[in-house]
C-alpha cells in the first residue's frame, strides 16, 4: 500500500490484521471491483477470501469459535474493505451486527445454535427493521407477533433487507404489544430461520449504487415461530437490543465512509500528479492543492472519530453519541470527497472505466443507512441534552 492506513490503531494485533486486509484489498479486490459492480454480481470469490481471513467471525466470542477481536479492529477492517469496494463492508455489516446481538443478548441455547455457524460462515445474517411506512421512526413498525401457545404468529412486511436472499437467520423487529406506551416497550426481536413456513424473501430492489449485494423485501404471512426464538427469551426488550446492535452498524457505516473517501483521495492525488494542464501537473495549481488538502483533513478527522467510537464501544460504555458523531461526519465527508474527486479528474471522471462513478453512486447510501444524517443529529442532540451543564 502507498501509505499505512492502520497507523491510528492502538492495538498492535489489530494493526497487523488491518494491514493484512489492506494488502488483500489491493491485490484481490481493487482489480475486480468494477467488474462485479457493473455486472451487479454477488462477489462469491471475494467472500471466500474474507472467510479465509476469519472476518465473519471477527466479533464472535472465542468460546464459539470466533476471533473475538476489538471493535477498533473491526472498524479498521471495514475501512480497508470499503477502500476496495464498499459493498464488501456492507455484506459483513449485518452479519457482525446480528452476531453481536446474539452473543450479547441471546439465550445460551440461541448462542449455541447460531454463533458457531456464523464463523466460517455456514450461514449468514440479515437484519429486518424498515417497513413501507416505517423507516427512521423504527417504533412505528406494523409487523406483529402474537402469542399462540408455544409459538408466535408473525405478520407483516419488511423493506430494504441486505442479504435478504442469502441469509440463514434474520433478526426481525416486531410488535408484541401494539398498545404499549411508550411504544418501544411493545417491541420484541425474533431470530427467524430461512425456510420457516410463512416467511418469504421477496423481490430484489434495484438501487442507484451498492451493487453486488441483494437488497430485498420480506413478507411474514402467518409465520409460526417458536417462542424459543425470541432474542433473549423475553418480550418487550427488542428495541433496546436492536438499538444497541445498531451502534455496531453505525461504526461500520462510518468506517465505510472513511474507506470510500480514502479511495477517492488516493485516486485523486495520483491523477493530480500525472495530469498536466497549462504546462504543469494539475497538483501544482493552487486550486487543486487546496482541494486535496481539505479532503485529507476531512478523512483524517473521520478516521479518528470512527476509531474513537469503536474504542468507546469496546469499553462497554454506551456509545450512541460517539457512533452517531462518527457516522454523521464520516458519511457526509465521503459524499464531499467523492464529488471533489470528480472535480479533480475533470471530464474523464464521467467515464465508467474509472472507479469514480462507483464512489459517487455508493456515497449517498451511507448518509441514509443505519439512520439518516438528520437522525444522527437528533441522536447527538438528545445525548448532549442529557449532560450536566458546564
Amino acid at each position: 500500500m502507498a501509505r499505512d492506513y492502520s497507523a491510528d490503531i492502538a492495538d498492535p494485533l489489530a494493526q497487523e490484521i488491518v494491514n493484512n486486509v489492506g494488502v488483500w484489498v489491493d491485490r484481490e479486490v481493487k482489480p475486480v471491483a468494477s467488474e462485479f459492480e457493473h455486472a451487479d454480481e454477488f462477489p462469491e470469490p471475494l467472500l471466500k477470501g474474507m472467510s479465509n481471513m476469519g472476518l465473519f467471525g471477527i466479533k464472535i466470542p472465542e468460546a464459539y469459535g470466533g476471533l473475538d477481536l476489538s471493535f477498533e479492529c473491526y472498524a479498521g477492517v471495514c475501512m480497508e474493505l470499503a477502500r476496495g469496494w464498499m459493498s464488501l463492508a456492507g455484506i459483513i455489516n449485518t452479519h457482525v451486527l446480528v452476531g453481536y446481538a446474539i452473543s450479547e443478548y441471546g439465550t445460551e441455547a440461541q448462542k449455541q445454535k447460531y454463533l458457531p455457524k456464523l464463523v466460517e460462515p455456514e450461514i449468514r445474517c440479515a437484519l429486518t427493521i424498515t417497513e413501507p411506512d416505517a423507516g427512521s421512526d423504527a417504533q412505528a413498525i406494523k409487523t406483529t407477533a402474537k402469542r399462540d401457545g408455544d409459538d408466535y404468529i408473525i405478520n407483516g412486511q419488511k423493506m430494504w433487507v441486505t442479504n435478504g436472499h442469502r441469509a440463514g437467520v434474520y433478526l426481525a423487529m416486531t410488535k408484541t404489544d401494539v398498545t404499549a406506551n411508550p411504544r418501544h416497550k411493545g417491541i420484541t426481536a425474533f431470530l427467524v430461520d430461512a425456510g420457516t413456513p410463512g416467511f418469504t424473501p421477496g423481490r430484489r430492489l434495484e438501487k442507484l449504487g451498492y451493487k453486488g449485494v441483494e437488497t430485498t423485501e420480506l413478507t411474514f404471512d402467518d409465520c409460526r415461530v417458536p417462542a424459543t426464538q425470541v432474542l433473549g427469551g423475553g418480550e418487550g426488550r427488542g428495541f433496546q437490543h436492536i438499538m444497541s446492535a445498531l451502534e455496531v452498524g453505525r461504526i461500520n457505516v462510518a468506517a465505510r465512509g472513511v474507506g470510500v473517501a480514502q479511495a477517492a483521495f488516493d485516486d485523486s492525488i495520483r491523477y493530480a500528479q500525472i495530469r498536466e494542464a497549462f504546462g504543469k501537473p494539475i497538483f501544482e495549481h493552487q486550486a487543486q492543492q487546496l482541494r486535496l488538502a481539505e479532503m485529507l483533513v476531512k478523512i483524517r478527522a473521520a478516521r479518528l472519530l470512527t476509531l474513537d467510537a469503536a474504542r468507546k464501544k469496546d469499553s462497554g460504555a454506551r456509545s450512541d453519541l460517539d457512533a452517531g458523531i462518527a457516522k454523521l461526519y464520516s458519511t457526509e465527508i465521503a459524499n464531499e470527497c467523492a464529488l471533489d474527486a470528480l472535480r479533480i479528474h475533470g471530464g474523464v471522471s464521467y467515464s465508467k472505466e474509472l472507479p469514480l462513478e462507483r464512489y459517487y453512486s455508493d456515497a449517498p447510501l451511507m448518509i441514509i443507512a443505519e439512520g439518516t444524517s438528520d437522525i444522527q443529529k437528533t441522536v447527538i442532540a438528545r445525548a448532549i441534552g442529557k449532560e450536566e451543564p458546564v
